[in-house]
């Protein structure tokens, strides 16, 4: 029988330990961390396994199944994708994760021990997850040139006009040619501005609700293109890109758009809650 007076923390570590033990095909699933060290929007061991699902899936159709690929994870946190690409890297190829945050790769260094893994810090500033560093804009610790994927999930809603242009510039720097990106944004296109009008009452106000959230019309340091919340501490927290912003990266860095799927959080059915976009690098 189940101990009643649990908390949260240990039922979730013995769901997960009986979950994992009847894991039959989908050996990666034995790698989701418990409920302390689950980040990134994601709280439930159900939706990081749904979630990885997904991204394996894109990542496989991407990289067209093989196993020794290198895979770049931008702002990898305690290492979703970093479970999603181990099927795709254990065969001669490397997961390389970077993030801001030294409490993310210190976990991800302890818990992700095999060696197609690799968890680098970087020391670059930024204003809502890293505002102890000072440093900005500095390169990624990656060769050109030597990626076949880039992964990131949910960074550049969280990079100024400034950084998202320089950063766009690293993923195309870092692909091999016809080499791939899978990003995710806050694409605040038609389907956003069509979806407005289903958050808002007769007098133009916000209805009250989770999606109320998820509206984006404050200017982010004076830019035309890069929006915030309404209800956050700095822009960093949660910023939109319009389609002009959208195309000034696609622009800037050189990469091209091949699919674009709509997040749910516009209220439409989509693969994933924000924006999915896949970019290539020319060959």
């Amino acid at each position: 029988m189940t101990d009643t007076h649990l908390n949260g923390p240990e039922l979730d570590r013995q769901f997960l330990e009986y979950d994992k033990a009847n894991v039959r095909r989908t050996r990666n699933l034995r790698l989701i961390p418990t409920v302390e060290n689950r980040r990134g929007g994601k709280l439930a061991a159900i939706e990081w396994a749904h979630v990885i699902g997904l991204f394996q899936s894109l990542i496989a159709i991407h990289l067209n199944s093989r196993p020794d690929a290198h895979i770049l994870d931008v702002g990898c946190g305690t290492g979703l994708v970093a479970i999603a690409s181990e099927p795709f890297v254990q065969e001669g190829g490397l997961y390389t994760g970077i993030d801001v945050s030294t409490t993310d790769i210190g976990f991800c260094q302890q818990h992700y021990t095999d060696p197609w893994f690799s968890f680098v810090h970087v020391d670059v500033h930024n204003a809502h997850f890293a505002t102890e560093q000072s440093s900005t804009q500095a390169p990624w610790p990656i060769a050109d040139s030597s990626q076949d994927m880039v992964t990131a999930l949910s960074v550049w809603t969280h990079l100024n006009e400034a950084d998202a242009t320089y950063y766009m510039k690293e993923v195309h720097r870092v692909l091999k040619p016809a080499g791939r990106a899978i990003i995710t944004f806050f694409h605040l296109d038609e389907v956003y501005t069509a979806s407005i009008a289903r958050r808002t009452n007769a007098t133009g106000r916000y209805h009250k609700t989770n999606q109320a959230a998820w509206i984006f019309d404050q200017p982010a340091y004076g830019s035309a293109n890069w929006l915030h919340r309404y209800d956050v501490k700095t822009p960093e927290q949660a910023m939109g890109v319009t389609e002009a912003g959208v195309q000034s990266l696609l622009h800037t860095s050189e990469l091209s758009l091949r699919e674009h799927h709509h997040g749910n959080w516009k209220e439409v059915p989509g693969l994933f809650f924000q924006d999915i976009l896949v970019l290539e690098k020319s060959s």
